[in-house]
């Protein structure tokens, strides 16, 4: 996939467990899990509103592109 998350990477740099990070945006800690490790297709906005609310960043620090081997 050419979308990269990096919630683990906000999270470390809050010092917030997924646990906490989970109830203060309104979904499962499965959730969460499924974001961290790329397994998401789709993200709503309301989601990453709350994503970037709590952890005080913009979309960008939590997605980025990156492409894929075989689209030359």
């Amino acid at each position: 996939m050419a979308i990269i998350v990096d919630i683990d990477v906000m999270l470390a740099r809050r010092k917030m467990s997924v646990a906490d990070f989970a109830d203060a945006i309104g979904i499962t800690p499965a959730n969460v899990a499924v974001l961290k490790n790329g397994r998401a297709k789709a993200v709503r906005f309301t989601t990453l509103d709350a994503i970037c609310r709590v952890l005080d960043c913009q979309p960008g620090d939590v997605l980025r592109w990156t492409p894929d081997d075989d689209s030359t």
